[in-house]
Parts: structure tokens; sequence; C-alpha cells
């Protein structure tokens, strides 16, 4: 007769004490990853809660400086263009124009350039532009800027050979450029 449980036994310590390699670390490693990436991802991806209220824009000038700004800008048209310009002798170019009416009127230096002026004072989102903000064309890297003195208007100087003149931003020209507005 055949000793069953002998044979068993036999094969059970064989397997027992066989030595199994040590399982990869490397699924768990992917698994980890995997689920790390897909949480960074989903907090990126997610929108921002909506604001109860629009946020206002608050100003370094009062409404009467952004006014008083508006009003030298408009006394400004016609004066020549001139690249470099900053005053009104011998004329101006856009961010000299910006530069000498703050300067002028409240004391306030912006930067020199209109890439520089893109990072000076706060973002004002269209619907809330009022006389004295800035308005900056160019997208991402701005390369013109204008003084927005209200109901879609704004004076800047365009160009060599130009004046510093009052235009729409609704106009054929500059409702095809993209634009940004700066409060200072």
């Amino acid at each position: 007769m055949i000793d069953i449980t002998h044979d068993i036994s036999v094969i059970a310590r064989r397997c027992l004490t066989r030595r199994r390699p040590a399982p990869s670390p490397l699924p768990q490693m992917l698994a980890s990853l995997t689920v790390g990436a897909v949480l960074t991802l989903a907090g990126c991806a997610s929108a921002p809660r909506p604001s109860a209220t629009p946020m206002r824009v608050q100003s370094a000038i009062t409404t009467e400086q952004a006014q008083d700004i508006a009003i030298h800008a408009l006394g400004l048209v016609g004066t020549p263009y001139r690249y470099g310009g900053n005053t009104t002798e011998g004329g101006f170019d856009c961010s000299g124009l910006i530069g000498y009416v703050y300067r002028t009127r409240v004391g306030v230096t912006p930067p020199r350039t209109v890439a520089q002026l893109s990072g000076f004072g706060r973002a004002v989102n269209e619907g809330e532009l009022r006389s004295g903000d800035l308005v900056l064309f160019g997208g991402t890297r701005p390369t013109h800027a204008g003084i927005y003195v209200g109901e879609g208007r704004f004076v800047h100087a365009p160009s060599s050979g130009g004046d510093v003149r009052l235009d729409r931003l609704d106009g054929p020209y500059w409702s095809r450029q993209r634009y940004e507005a700066r409060r200072i």
C-alpha cells in the first residue's frame, strides 16, 4: 500500500521550503505614480469656483485723478509722434505719452517701455474700464499702448509720421487687435 500521507507531507515541505523570488516592486511603483499623476492632473484641470460677486479692481489714484489724466491726454492730441519722445516740445511715442501724462498729473512714473507696462498696475476686465486706465495691444507681449478716456475711446501716439490721436477700441483697426487693460 502506498503511503499517500507521507507523499503529501513531503511535497508540502518542498513547496514551503522552496525559495520564491521576491515580488518585483515595479508594478506597485507604477501604480503609485499613475495614481499621483491622475490626482495632480485632476487638480490642475478643475475649474475655479465662480465668485458670487465680481472683483473690483482697486486703484492707487482717485476717480478725479483718473479723469484728470484723461482730460490731459485729450489735450495732447495733435502732438507729433517721435520715437523715444516723452515731452510736448519733442513729441511722444506711446509709452512716452503715458509716462508724461501720469508723471505730470498724478506724480506716478510708469515704466518706460510697453513690455514693462504690461506688468504695471492691476489687470482690469473690459467691462470695468474707466478713464485713465491703460490699454495695451499685442497679446502676451504688448507692442503698443494708450490711455483710455471713456466711451470706448483712447489716446495714443500711433507711429512715425503721425500725431497723438484719439481712436475707438471698436474702430476698424483696433477692434481686430487683442488688448488688455491695466489700472494704476
